[in-house]
Formats: C-alpha cells, structure tokens, sequence
C-alpha cells in the first residue's frame, strides 16, 4: 500500500501518526480512503463540494500532483505521498526528497574515486555529462532515475521528502558539472593530470561534505547569489517556521 506522510496540522486528528499506509490505485482513491479513515481530517483537505483545498499541495514523491495527473495520478505499493499545506502567504509548497538527493551524491563519490583509483578521465566525462543533463533537465538524471526506479521501489532507500527548494540544489550540480568538465578537458586535452584529478577530487569534497555534514557549498552559494538581487536566483531559503507547518 502507498504511504501517506502528514503533516503536523493534521496530526491531532489521525491520533498522532506521521505516516499511515493506505489502500489506493490513484493519488484520489488514497487520498479519499485516508479522509474515510480519519474524518476529523477530512475538512481541512476538502471543501464543501468535495473537491481538494486550494491550499493543499500533494505530492508523489517530490513531484507536486498538479503536474503529474493531479487526483488521477497512479501510485504503486512503494509510492509516498506527502500532504504539504501552503507556506506562508498562500505560496505553492516546494518539496524535495533529500533522500534522492544523498543518492546522487553518494553515485558522485563512488564513480570518481573509481575514476581515480583506475586512471579513467572518461568515467570523470560521464559523471560530467550525467550532472549537466541532471541540472537543466532534472527529470533524466541518470543517479535520480536509478533512485526513483530501483532502490526506492525496492524498498532498499526510504523517502524522506521535506520543505525545501530544488534550484539551489540543481544549481551546486551545475557547478560541480562545470568543474568536471574542466576537469576532462585537463585530463584528455591538456594532458594535465595532476590538475585533471585535484579539480575532479575537488568536486568529490564537496560531494562529501553535502553527503556527511549536511552542507551544500553550492546551496548556500545560490543564496548569497539571491540576498544579492540577481534575477536569474530567485528563490530564498525557506523559514524554519515554515518547515514547521509542514512536517
């Protein structure tokens, strides 16, 4: 059965869970057997006429229903849903499953020091070209389909979707991206090994340091970038109180 992540407003009336496990072919039928299950949660999900509060943002992993097939959405027995009340000012909740996020990170690491270990600058050209295609079209990144269609359905990784926002993560990709094709080109075109593996190594760090500490260089970046007024980063980080709301 697809589990149902609640948040902490609805929690009082669904006996204290943060998670339940309920029947459903479709976001919909979840949704609609979960309201069944705990009525008391019921209004404050739908209005009068049945339909979805306009303040109530439902996720499929870290894809917001709207643009998926909204209540139609089909939802396997591995699926998670989040239920992710607006933030402040009647914004569109943003979500991100940092689950999927340390995967990628992890896939970074190992495939450059395989790199490394085995002098294959073309393995640095593959990670290169999977981190450029992951920033501007994130939905093929190759780490974050091998999460979603493997280790996730398999139960061997669990979800673990929070408020947060994608673009600075895409942006710490982007750059790490650019670094190694730098990297390539030092290593297959200059010849200049030595700067070709730190440069590489270098973007391994900083993988490492997102992956063990927590701490996104290329995140934090992002939002000096948008305290700054540049148009192009445009969203700021999201307020503690506002993760309360929805976890």
């Amino acid at each position: 059965m697809p589990k149902i992540l609640i948040p902490s407003a609805l929690r009082p009336f669904t006996n204290g869970q943060s998670e339940v496990q309920i029947n459903g072919a479709t976001i919909g039928e979840a949704l609609v057997n979960f309201a069944e299950q705990f009525p008391q949660a019921r209004r404050h999900l739908y209005d009068d006429k049945g339909r979805l509060r306009n303040f109530v943002n439902i996720f499929l992993g870290d894809a917001n229903m709207r643009f998926l097939k909204k209540e139609a959405t089909p939802v396997k027995d591995s699926d998670v849903i989040s239920i992710v009340p607006a933030v402040a000012g009647g914004s569109e909740a943003r979500v991100v499953d940092h689950t999927a996020l340390r995967f990628n990170q992890a896939s970074i690491i190992l495939l450059l020091a395989l790199a490394f270990v085995f002098n294959l600058p073309g393995l640095v050209v593959f990670v290169a070209t999977i981190m450029l295609v992951g920033t501007f079209w994130p939905s093929a990144g190759l780490f974050k389909l091998i999460y979603h269609r493997l280790f996730k359905p398999a139960g061997w990784l669990k979800p673990k979707v929070v408020p947060d926002n994608p673009e600075p993560h895409e942006f710490a990709q982007g750059v790490g991206g650019i670094f190694l094709v730098i990297s390539s080109v030092l290593l297959l075109v200059l010849k200049q090994q030595i700067l070709g593996w730190i440069l590489a190594g270098f973007v391994s760090a900083l993988a490492t340091l997102n992956l063990l500490a927590r701490f996104c260089v290329g995140c934090f970046l992002y939002y000096q970038l948008n305290r700054l007024g540049i148009p192009v980063f445009k969203f700021s980080p999201i307020r503690k109180e506002e993760r309360r709301k929805t976890v």
